[in-house]
């Protein structure tokens, strides 16, 4: 990962960032259901909120709001806003 680069894991409530890609370590079938929920490059994605424990973490993007379990959202790969 560049120095631009965040996991979209480590992002705060409220945070707005593009997706750059899904990082390499993710399993195949983790990418492809990453991809089909629409979390593809260039895609905006925007943190709701984080559950009081921290886990999962309700993500908006592509006019859906969803939530993802952090050991998902650590193979996304986004860019701040």
């Amino acid at each position: 990962m560049d120095g631009g680069a965040h996991r979209l894991v480590e992002l705060p409530a409220g945070s707005t960032a593009t997706v750059v890609g899904i990082a390499d370590t993710a399993e195949p079938y983790v990418a492809r259901r990453l991809a089909d929920l629409g979390l593809t490059p260039g895609t905006a994605v925007t943190v709701v909120r984080k559950a009081p424990l921290r886990d999962p973490t309700l993500y908006r993007f592509g006019g859906t709001s969803l939530c993802l379990r952090a050991a998902q959202a650590q193979h996304v790969t986004v860019r701040l806003a």
